[in-house]
């Protein structure tokens, strides 16, 4: 068996504070606007998890959260935090929504466990999810049922390309949940599922933990990601560049741990598509993993993991490549920026990317550092046929860098907003749209002071923002492979 672990701290000052020990289940009772954290205590352990309107239970109505409703309405297997993250029962009322979740996989296709599930497989008798809802909801008024359909958390399934679903061992480690807020007052039931015939809770069945916090606290929604399956997780952030891309939109998605604008209320994608390859756009990348490589080994170590022949890279030079593994297979693609002889900027999408090439130094025995800097340089693209007109007004370079207006294509410069002693920023001649187009890269600080700069000298460019839509437009249309 696993060692036992200890809860994670709460969230805040818990309401309620309810352990569902192995096997069984709990029913508990949440008010509107308050949040549920379900908590997979030792890891690999499944809970199923209903709900109900209290409303219509006190008149006599037993409307569980429905699973088709709720993906008929989502579009999606189990909802996640974003703005598609409610469950709903066949009145198609919004019960909960999800606010976070550490995890990530779920299943939302199959019924909790139940009796005639563990009778066919040769287990009669088999104690079982359904059966301890029944048992735990029967005070308040509702059915019993054969079968639960429940959002099955933790439970790792999905259906594969024949249509078949599969499930395997949870993702989950110790401590992961899933935060979710009750839309309306509810009385909810979770389960520690007693599954042992299967891989679902890892072959070795643990506790549940609930907890519940007062609805005056705020939390971020957010999604956790991990680096490597052991690695700590890391919850869904926002960009330097939010605030400014949310004066024009509520539209946010979930981009590689961070949330990134798909498209804006006033354009919307076909307008921002046309404004990328007639006029001028911005748009928020941020979410773009950059890495500091540094040391008298560098160019040894980048010749070494990335396709492209980084010694002919001069300084002042970006070159577009791919890392890929030993046997081709590709880890990340990414651009290079060549800052002097030995330091070197690697920008891709993965932090996987930044763990490869530690790994490919201390292999090769090489004397290199590798630092990430994602949380100190955020970027927002400038593209479109009048980018270099709306930047050339407001980038201040020195005299031993190029001018905006001569920065070739693939090259970089360093320089200033306004004049020198304006906030300090990186330009490439760098974008992903097909168009003549700019990154620019500051400090999280002073992102505010960049994007109202770009803004104010767009504006007679007909520049307009531009979101995720409308760049895998461009994208495709360009011929950039995007996987």
């Amino acid at each position: 068996a696993r060692r036992k672990s200890e809860l994670p701290d709460p969230l805040a000052d818990p309401v309620l504070d309810l352990r569902v020990k192995s096997r069984t289940a709990e029913a508990y009772f949440v008010k509107a606007g308050d949040y549920i954290q379900i908590i997979d205590v030792d890891g690999r352990q499944c809970t199923d998890f209903q709900c109900f309107s209290a409303r219509k239970l006190d008149k006599g109505r037993d409307l569980a959260l429905d699973v088709t409703a709720t993906r008929s309405l989502m579009g999606h297997a189990y909802p996640m935090p974003g703005l598609h993250a409610k469950y709903f029962d066949q009145d198609f009322e919004p019960l909960v929504e999800v606010v976070q979740d550490t995890c990530g996989r779920h299943d939302a296709f199959a019924l909790a466990c139940y009796a005639k599930y563990y009778d066919d497989i040769g287990y009669p008798g088999h104690i079982n999810c359904s059966e301890n809802f029944n048992g735990v909801l029967a005070p308040h008024g509702v059915t019993a049922r054969g079968g639960w359909m429940a959002v099955n958390f933790f439970f790792n399934t999905g259906i594969d390309a024949h249509g078949v679903m599969f499930s395997d061992e949870p993702w989950s480690r110790p401590g992961d949940y899933v935060l979710l807020r009750a839309l309306t007052d509810i009385v909810c039931v979770s389960s520690a599922c007693p599954d042992d015939t299967t891989p679902a809770n890892g072959w070795n069945l643990t506790d549940i933990h609930v907890r519940t916090y007062s609805g005056q606290h705020k939390f971020s929604r957010a999604i956790a990601r991990r680096v490597t399956p052991d690695a700590e997780p890391k919850m869904t952030r926002e960009t330097a560049f939010h605030s400014s891309f949310a004066k024009h939109t509520r539209n946010f998605i979930e981009y590689k741990g961070y949330w990134l604008a798909n498209s804006f209320a006033k354009e919307g994608p076909l307008q921002e598509y046309r404004a990328c390859r007639e006029k001028a756009v911005v748009m928020d990348l941020s979410a773009l993993r950059k890495f500091e490589v540094t040391g008298p080994d560098a160019e040894a170590l980048l010749q070494y993991t990335l396709t492209r022949d980084v010694k002919k890279l001069g300084i002042g030079q970006v070159v577009y490549t791919a890392m890929c593994y030993e046997h081709g297979g590709m880890i990340d693609d990414g651009t290079l920026l060549r800052l002097g002889k030995d330091n070197f900027r690697w920008i891709g999408g993965d932090d996987y990317s930044g763990q490869w090439l530690r790994d490919k130094a201390e292999e090769l025995g090489l004397k290199v550092l590798v630092r990430s800097s994602t949380d100190q340089m955020h970027n927002i693209a400038v593209q479109g046929p009048r980018s270099r007109d709306i930047l050339k007004e407001i980038v201040w370079t020195p005299p031993h860098q190029p001018a905006l207006a001569e920065v070739e294509w693939f090259r970089f410069t360093i320089g200033r907003i306004g004049d020198s002693q304006g906030v300090p920023i990186v330009v490439s001649r760098t974008g992903y749209t097909g168009e003549l187009g700019y990154e620019i890269w500051c400090h999280p600080r002073d992102a505010e002071k960049v994007f109202d700069a770009v803004w104010e000298a767009g504006q007679p460019h007909g520049l307009v923002p531009m979101g995720l839509a409308a760049l895998d437009m461009v994208r495709i249309e360009a011929g950039l492979i995007f996987a």
